[in-house]
């Protein structure tokens, strides 16, 4: 459980190889054969490395399953912003798993060395000494010992999945703690309702400190938050955020601010941007409201409808499409994209869009076979024009391009059709058309992860 995806294999094959990737080989092989659902194995390494993870700066802790990756991009710019040092933990990453490890500088930071990487990666591989240990654990051991060592003002530590049994789950005394938007994902981990699977998240709550609830549009995982932080007197904190036509003004006990539309695209960013704001209001920095709006409108954060503008994929468009790319792969991702196509047909404009034009919306479609379909595409199917299926390259867990068109013609989307790749399926949509499209990239991360990797 306390497991996040494994490194996404097909992008990083494309690369050259590096110092860190036999050691990385080496470390999935000591998976273990049964899971235990505990936190013994990392408790145990972290010991016999003179746990790090009580020699860290500051730490916010946000678990959720949508949006925890936004909300945590949404602090580390306007902390930047701010000039202090942050070291960001994510998961999973696109192309190199390096993409996981963030270390804080003065000048924004960088993702960590291969050199670096290896090293420690090493350092775990000997303290263990051959005992099973997950990948995610000992990888995130590695982050620890990382963040432990380099200086920094705070760390952003999000959850692989779940919160109660993540890996991640191992500081007593984070700053604040933080849940995203809490949907179905993972159940064969968390459970199949709402209630079991909002309950594991607040697993990461700590008693007394203070915790940022994104709001939980079903009643269930509200419910379940509120017990557990109630439970250990943990505070929730107040805040509110309120779009406007030019923006979106944020309100908490501490702040009042009208601010602009935020730098990543989805009127549903204005929520996982509020709950970052709240969650500085936690931490001993300082970080004053014009850092607040240079971090909001400089935030990057790929594969989250991501407007893709450059690389051999974008440049073989004829003038006048467009090309998005989104890895969403749940229920309340495919309701966040629906919202979007709506906003699109309506014309409106948005981070990234020419102007808001209302473009027919072609898909581009790969999806993970442990993963539900109908959740996902029935969302998104009443505003999707065409659709190109594909399996994910190099995963034997894809739904077959042939399958994923079956969900389509279920779902009501009658121009389906199944494609080699993703270059095939964008030359077929392009050869079906006369006049500009949106073509809309999107069903899972290590899809997206293929995509960035060969698109440069």
């Amino acid at each position: 459980m306390s497991d996040a995806p494994t490194p996404l294999a097909n992008p990083s094959a494309r690369l050259a190889a590096t110092r860190s990737d036999p050691v990385l080989d080496r470390l999935k092989g000591l998976h273990p054969k049964i899971i235990d659902l505990s936190l013994d194995r990392v408790h145990r390494l972290l010991a016999a490395l003179d746990h790090p993870e009580r020699k860290l700066p500051p730490v916010v802790h946000v678990a959720g399953t949508n949006g925890k990756g936004s909300t945590v991009a949404f602090l580390r710019a306007m902390l930047e912003a701010a000039g202090h040092r942050v070291h960001v933990y994510t998961s999973p990453h696109l192309v190199r798993f390096h993409e996981r490890i963030r270390l804080g500088g003065r000048q924004g930071g960088r993702l960590i060395d291969d050199d670096h990487l290896a090293a420690l990666l090493e350092e775990c591989e000997v303290a263990n000494a051959g005992n099973p240990i997950t990948f995610f654990e000992v990888t995130t051991v590695a982050a620890f010992l990382a963040f432990s060592r380099v200086p920094a003002d705070v760390v952003l530590l999000e959850t692989g999945l779940g919160g109660r049994l993540d890996a991640t789950n191992v500081v007593d005394r984070p700053a604040v703690t933080a849940i995203t938007r809490i949907s179905y994902d993972h159940r064969q981990f968390l459970g199949d309702s709402l209630l079991e699977i909002a309950s594991e998240k607040a697993g990461i709550f700590k008693p007394g400190i203070p915790v940022v609830l994104a709001p939980q549009p079903e009643a269930d995982a509200l419910k379940a938050l509120n017990l557990r932080a109630n439970a250990i007197a943990a505070p929730i904190q107040s805040w509110s955020v309120e779009e406007r036509p030019d923006g979106f003004r944020f309100e908490s006990t501490r702040r009042r601010l009208d601010l602009p539309m935020p730098g990543l695209a989805g009127a549903h960013q204005i929520t996982n941007a509020g709950v970052a704001i709240a969650c500085l209001d936690h931490l001993p920095l300082a970080v004053d409201d014009e850092a607040v709006r240079r971090g909001l409108a400089g935030v990057e954060w790929p594969a989250r409808l991501q407007r893709l503008t450059r690389g051999p994929l974008a440049e073989s468009l004829p003038a006048g499409w467009e090309l998005w790319l989104d890895g969403g792969h749940n229920d309340s991702a495919g309701e966040v994209l629906a919202r979007q196509a709506v906003d699109w047909s309506r014309g409106q404009p948005d981070e990234g869009s020419d102007g808001g034009s209302s473009l027919p919306l072609l898909l581009i479609y790969g999806m993970l076979s442990s993963k539900d379909p109908f959740e996902f595409l029935g969302p998104l199917a009443p505003f999707t024009h065409s659709l190109r299926a594909v399996a994910i390259p190099g995963e034997e867990a894809s739904f077959t391009a042939e399958e994923s068109c079956e969900t389509a013609n279920l779902c009501g989307i009658r121009d389906h059709a199944a494609a080699d790749g993703v270059d095939a399926a964008l030359a077929d949509l392009v050869a079906g058309r006369r006049t500009p499209a949106r073509v809309l990239i999107c069903g899972s991360l290590y899809l997206a992860g293929t995509v960035l990797a060969e698109n440069g």
